[in-house]
């Protein structure tokens, strides 16, 4: 079993966030085609967000354009429409909450930001806009960079690697360097899991995790009742909490230190029973 690594801390808003011990993010999906957990209105994001941080929440990620495979792309107008509200009535009605929004545009980032959103969560690593390094490094907040090979539209079309642990391995190392080069201090990686890969390769990365400690930063693992899981057992999304927990325990035992999810009593829980076996 991997041991927990107890140095990582985030800078989120001049206070140190430590993830001594493994931590929740919490998924708010503000759209309406998201593949689970829908929440149309602004009103309906903000009871989920009640909720995730009523469960032991540390963070809150709100998303206003689906990434799911063959996703409809929406323009920035629409996903500021949808994301906006919620950031701007979260900030005030949670006042120490901790908000990363969904991203991959810069402009979208800049806008919440502004409002008080604490870290960006950029599926494309920087690659979909060519000004999102320069925007998160002005603002200082913590970055999370994942791996996906093609965009939603395209990424489950076949996706080929020689060795998917080694090339995703070799992703991070040039995706970090340019990203510490334009000046951003705090990064999370995400391997993503579904993000142009097959179940073999999702599968192979999950068991590799501890390869990825190597880097020397705080690893996200977002699996929750995806498609890897519940198709493996042949359900649903609706119907994977189980599947959820286990490979959100098998990330854990292999050095995750945040847990991206839709169900965050389970993700908690999880944690204090790995953490009991630590100790």
């Amino acid at each position: 079993m991997q041991s927990a690594n107890n140095k990582y801390s985030l800078n989120i808003n001049g206070k140190l966030l430590h993830l001594h011990t493994p931590v929740v993010m919490g998924i708010v999906n503000v759209t309406p085609d998201s593949f689970y957990s829908i929440n149309i209105t602004t009103n309906a994001a903000l009871n989920t967000i009640e909720q995730q941080l009523e469960e032991g929440a540390t963070i809150i990620d709100i998303g206003g354009a689906s990434s799911k495979p063959n996703a409809v792309i929406v323009t920035e107008h629409e996903e500021l429409s949808r994301v906006l509200p919620v950031v701007q009535q979260a900030v005030k009605l949670f006042p120490n909450i901790i908000i990363s929004v969904d991203t991959t545009s810069a402009s979208v980032a800049k806008a919440v930001l502004d409002l008080g959103a604490s870290c960006i969560n950029d599926i494309s690593a920087g690659r979909n806009d060519a000004k999102m390094f320069a925007t998160v490094a002005q603002y200082g907040c913590p970055y999370i960079l994942m791996h996906a090979q093609g965009t939603p539209s395209t990424m489950q079309n076949n996706p080929k690697y020689d060795n998917v642990t080694t090339e995703v391995f070799q992703f991070f190392t040039e995706r970090l360097s340019l990203a510490r080069e334009a000046g951003i201090n705090d990064i999370i990686i995400d391997v993503g899991f579904g993000f142009g890969k097959t179940v073999t390769h999702n599968y192979e990365l999950l068991n590799n995790l501890t390869h990825f400690n190597n880097l020397g930063v705080p690893l996200l693992v977002g699996v929750s009742r995806k498609s890897m899981l519940y198709k493996l057992v042949d359900t649903t999304p609706e119907n994977a909490l189980n599947v959820t927990i286990v490979a959100n325990t098998i990330a854990l035992m292999n050095g995750a230190n945040i847990l991206r999810v839709h169900d965050v009593k389970a993700a908690i829980e999880a944690i204090k029973v790995v953490g009991a076996m630590r100790n």
